[in-house]
């Protein structure tokens, strides 16, 4: 299962759910990047770090083999196709972004273009070039009325996989 979106969406919240709920095991790509100092530079006008994708994906290719995996990242082209049977991309109202993103301390262009981001839906874009179309799903998640409607419905998806590959 892949759960992205851009930054201040929910993935976490919903990946570590998930992963709590169905018994699978959950990586946050940044969080791993960070312990692994999977870098390539340093991003000044973002002041934030550039990941390392092909070392990335190195590190995560034994896990994925297994299955039973939620990964939770902002993009997505870097991954290969055959790691996930589903996409799940969360999408949030840019009100209710704006004030999580202010929260985590996102200020000028960083705030503006993560904002610019979502409305242009970048990363649904990006997930439906990158993946068949028919495994891309997006999901509002504004409230956390909207984050257990997800989780139920990703639940059902996953209850009916096992049933019918297991």
């Amino acid at each position: 299962v892949l759960s992205l979106g851009t930054p201040g969406v929910g993935k976490t919240t919903l990946g570590k759910e998930l992963a709590s709920r169905a018994g699978m095991i959950y990586i946050n790509v940044g969080d791993m990047a960070k312990e692994g100092e999977l870098y390539e530079g340093f991003d000044e006008e973002y002041d934030c770090p550039i990941l390392d994708e092909d070392r990335v994906v190195d590190e995560l290719e034994d896990k994925m083999s297994e299955g039973g995996v939620i990964v939770d990242y902002h993009g997505c082209d870097f991954f290969p196709e055959r790691w996930f049977h589903i996409v799940f991309v969360l999408r949030t109202e840019t009100s209710f972004l704006y004030e999580r993103l202010e929260k985590r301390g996102y200020r000028g262009k960083k705030l503006q273009d993560n904002i610019q981001c979502e409305i242009f839906q970048t990363l649904y874009e990006e997930a439906m070039l990158s993946y068949r179309k028919e495994i891309v799903h997006q999901l509002p998640s504004n409230t956390p009325e909207d984050v257990e409607r997800n989780l139920d419905q990703i639940m059902q998806w996953i209850e009916q996989w096992m049933k019918d590959n297991n």
